[in-house]
């Protein structure tokens, strides 16, 4: 039987609520989003890689920095943090592809698939986005429906809308 695994896990105010990280022994977030409940982000992650218990910490070092410097407006500060997700190839591939849709320039869920590899399979695209762990760190806020509606979010359309409008320069930055 394996020995019982812990991760750390920090939540700290922004705009828009409290946005709280899990990480693992090496830092890389394994889950993250716009709650106070790490419990519930921890029941996110892969079952290969989530941990039996959370610990909270004050902080997270790198990533409670960029989590901050993001929602202050340095919007590519969540760039360079590791993430670990798992699960089948083509959604692995999806996450890795969202990191690399810019601030600012959101995409439709069909332009999502098609830069994904996979033209015809926007639904799979979308399911990308909804089993996405990482909020944030894996922008899936990004992709939009065709015409520009919202689509889903997990954390909330207006949560969604705010980050869309900061990434855009619209939003009110006022960190607590």
């Amino acid at each position: 039987m394996n020995a019982p695994t812990t991760t750390d896990f920090a939540t700290q105010n922004t705009p828009i609520g409290p946005f709280t990280a899990l990480v693992d022994a090496e830092g890389a977030v394994l889950a993250s989003g716009w709650t106070a409940d790490a419990e519930n982000l921890r029941q996110l992650i892969h079952p290969s890689l989530r941990p039996d218990q959370v610990r909270e910490r004050d902080e997270l070092g790198a990533v409670t920095r960029a989590i901050a410097a993001y929602h202050r407006g340095e919007l590519t500060s969540i760039d360079a943090i590791q993430v670990r997700q798992r699960s089948g190839e083509f959604l692995m591939h999806a996450w890795e592809v969202l990191r690399k849709i810019p601030a600012g320039d959101p995409v439709t869920y069909t332009e999502y698939a098609a830069i994904s590899g996979r033209p015809d399979a926007t639904r799979a695209a979308a399911n990308a986005c909804a089993r996405n762990a990482a909020a944030l760190f894996v922008p899936c806020h990004r992709v939009l429906r065709i015409g520009g509606a919202l689509g889903g979010f997990r954390w909330g359309l207006p949560v969604k809308r705010w980050l869309l409008d900061h990434e855009g320069g619209k939003a009110q930055l006022t960190i607590e």
